[in-house]
């Protein structure tokens, strides 16, 4: 009994020493069909968890149907948590324009609709100062020759989509592939950022 009570002490005592968890942040993208901009953030280092869902509208326990009626202002989202000691909100955007078409206001792709639209739901000021520093920094760069058209909003309640549509690169990865290629994603992505850096899908 003695020497249960010490182990107990001594696991207690390393409790206490041990590193504390790192504080974790989160971040809420929307960028067309949720499943096709998964996977480059689940690849990012410093990155927790990523669920895809739904934001910027206001009825409760939103649906998938109901979403894609388009009569709500929910869009396809995604909410990304992760460690700031290892990724800042700046590099995540980085990985987020390379995943969307930056340029295209009526949804993304081949996905037409309210609720493909691309947005940075930003959750103070500080947030919004990068999203818009990070704009601006695109428009700069030459790589498009149409005018930068994804919004900037307010954060608001963002809610996780059905279960079928978490990880669906995962669950079906051939059936993705397929969406994906066919979407003319992955032929705008190479046209438009072939230098290589950051990693994408």
């Amino acid at each position: 009994m003695k020497r249960l009570v010490l182990l107990s002490h001594v696991f207690f005592i390393q409790l206490l020493m041990a590193d504390p968890l790192p504080q974790t942040r989160t971040a809420v993208f929307a960028g067309g069909c949720f499943w096709c901009i998964q996977p480059a953030f689940d690849k990012a280092p410093g990155v927790i968890k990523t669920v895809v869902g739904y934001c910027g509208g206001t009825e409760p326990s939103p649906t998938y149907a109901l979403v894609g009626s388009e009569k709500t202002n929910y869009r396809e989202s995604i909410e990304i948590t992760y460690d700031p000691a290892k990724i800042n909100f700046d590099q995540l955007l980085d990985i987020y324009w390379r995943q969307i078409n930056p340029t295209q206001s009526d949804g993304q792709f081949t996905d037409i609709g309210p609720s493909y639209r691309a947005a940075i739901f930003v959750q103070n000021e500080e947030e919004r100062k990068i999203a818009e520093a990070s704009k601006t920094k695109l428009a700069a760069s030459g790589r498009f020759d149409k005018p930068i058209v994804t919004e900037i909003l307010p954060a608001m309640k963002f809610w996780p989509a059905e279960e079928y549509h978490q990880k669906y690169y995962q669950q079906k990865p051939t059936e993705f592939e397929m969406f994906e290629a066919g979407s003319g994603r992955k032929a705008f992505e190479k046209k438009k950022w072939n230098d290589g850096k950051p990693e994408s899908r």
